[in-house]
């Protein structure tokens, strides 16, 4: 029988790109590149490109759940209060979704 070419263990995350950022900016503040390798380990290896991360990166700021600041070459990104809240609300919304999922017996 011939492997399916969909495996849902490689589903592409971008879903849920912001709602991880977000998570991981509410752990520490980061730089882009940071997120990108991140995001990395969480997939398995597939480094999410700079078309990826950027973009979802500017959609935040002009949110306002982040705020950015230049550090050498470097803009890092830190959560603002706002982007708490949003995260928070973000995470009960996903806990409501998926709460079966996580607690079959």
């Amino acid at each position: 029988m011939a492997k399916s070419s969909f495996d849902m263990c490689d589903m592409d995350m971008k879903g849920y790109l912001s709602f991880l950022m977000l998570w991981m900016l509410s752990k520490r503040a980061m730089s882009g590149s940071q997120l990108a390798d991140e995001l990395a380990l969480r997939r398995g290896g597939a480094r999410p490109n700079p078309g990826t991360i950027y973009p979802a990166l500017k959609v935040l700021r002009v949110r306002r759940a982040v705020v950015v600041r230049i550090e050498g070459r470097q803009k890092v990104y830190r959560l603002t209060e706002y982007g708490q809240e949003e995260l928070d609300r973000s995470v009960q919304r996903f806990c409501k979704i998926f709460y079966d999922v996580f607690n079959q017996e």
